[in-house]
């Protein structure tokens, strides 16, 4: 199926616009250059002089080259062994932004009675705290593991079961869906890369985000320029509501 140019840099497929917010009930993003502007595991390898080999890593990862994304994040851990835990809070204050946009849908999204997800291959020193600066109501990521002030090279296991990668981002949407009693197709799941597309296809609306390119052909909705609350040129809120700033 072609994608069509609904406006400059907002593309669709398969679906007939406008929606509206009110057909949904969740939305449900990925973190790292989705809601925010960076990789968080590459900028805390740069503090071990490992950048460029982390981020290869990283980059094939979200092409989808590497299929085991469990394997291609246990290594990429496993390089930031030593690291101070400081370096975890100079990225969050120095390095993580959220996306443009980002503020103004989520806050959108809860003004109409939305539940909102935050599901990461990520780590949780940063998931809890853009959850916490966007009012999140549920997040699943990975714990580094942290032993006298450094990183051991290791992630901690969970009660939930093993690494959060795409059939866990997958699981959890589908997870959030029967607690909230509504269907997954009143989801919408946004991502950028390879590890977001299982969790995608089960959501009844997917939404690619300055995505690599076989998310892009593959998402219902694919925003190429601008910011994350060009999806609300798509799925029209309210006229009445007020938007947030």
């Amino acid at each position: 199926m072609a994608q069509q140019e609904f406006a400059p840099g907002l593309f669709i497929q398969g679906i007939a616009s406008p929606l509206t917010l009110h057909d949904f009930k969740l939305i449900a993003f990925d973190m790292d250059s989705t809601l925010i502007n960076i990789e968080c595991i590459d900028e805390i390898a740069d503090a071990a002089g490992r950048k460029a080999e982390v981020s290869a890593i990283t980059e094939a990862a979200m092409r989808g080259e590497i299929t085991d994304f469990k394997d291609s994040l246990r290594k990429r851990v496993a390089l930031l062994k030593g690291v101070p835990q400081e370096a975890l809070d100079n990225v969050f204050t120095k390095r993580l932004r959220l996306n443009p946009g980002a503020k103004e849908l989520v806050d959108t999204c809860k003004q109409h009675g939305m539940k909102v997800l935050l599901v990461s291959g990520g780590f949780t020193f940063f998931a809890d705290r853009v959850g916490h600066m966007l009012n999140i109501d549920f997040t699943r990521s990975n714990v580094l593991q942290i032993a006298d002030g450094h990183l051991t090279g290791r992630l901690v296991d969970q009660p939930w079961g093993d690494i959060c990668d795409g059939a866990e981002k997958r699981k959890k949407l589908l997870e959030t869906c029967a607690e909230l009693g509504i269907s997954p197709k009143q989801s919408i799941a946004m991502g950028d890369g390879a590890n977001d597309l299982l969790m995608m296809g089960v959501a009844g609306l997917s939404v690619a985000y300055h995505a690599k390119p076989k998310v892009r052909e593959q998402a219902m909705v694919s925003i190429q320029k601008g910011g994350l609350d060009r999806l609300l040129e798509i799925v029209k809120p309210k006229p009445s509501a007020k938007l947030g700033k």
